[in-house]
């Protein structure tokens, strides 16, 4: 289904969630080159005895942004191939979707900021409050999926060349 035949809203959720997710790609994909960078020059702060937490905890943090931002591109095209009208059920799995995008990562690199000793900082708390979104965003998208027997959803066909018509 080509985006022109979508409702305006859900052009733009499809529009919004490909940005979230290219750029989602970029900072995270940075990121592991910075983690890399560290590694590679062997940096006491990041590979120091004591540091296992912080090393662990930023690992997720890329891991995790990479693999919900690769999920929003996902959820664009399931948006864009799978409905042509946004219902507020998929409106509120967009919005939840969003929240998790943000929050697992940013825990695990906040509860790698400022470990103590063998335990992640305090920051580590939104984790389980983004996961917690993210299944909610998961179980609203596939509650709002047309049931498998329902055939294709109608697209418009290209009308066939008149006939009657001279070349």
């Amino acid at each position: 289904m080509l985006l022109s035949q979508h409702s305006p809203e859900s052009a733009q959720r499809v529009r919004h969630h490909m940005r979230v997710g290219w750029h989602g790609l970029l900072i995270f994909g940075a990121l592991g080159t910075l983690l890399e960078i560290l590694h590679a020059w062997k940096n006491p702060a990041y590979l120091g005895v004591g540091n296992e937490m912080r090393r662990l905890m930023w690992t997720l943090a890329h891991a995790h942004g990479l693999g919900l931002s690769l999920l929003q591109i996902g959820y664009a095209a399931t948006l864009a191939v799978m409905f042509s009208q946004l219902s507020p059920r998929l409106v509120r799995a967009s919005r939840l979707l969003d929240a998790s995008t943000l929050l697992i990562p940013l825990g695990f690199f906040l509860g790698g900021a400022v470990p103590y000793k063998s335990d992640p900082g305090i920051g580590v708390i939104l984790v389980p409050i983004g996961a917690l979104l993210f299944l909610a965003a998961t179980f609203f998208t596939a509650a709002s999926l047309p049931a498998a027997d329902s055939g294709p959803s109608p697209t418009p066909t290209p009308s066939a060349p008149d006939s009657s018509r001279p070349s």
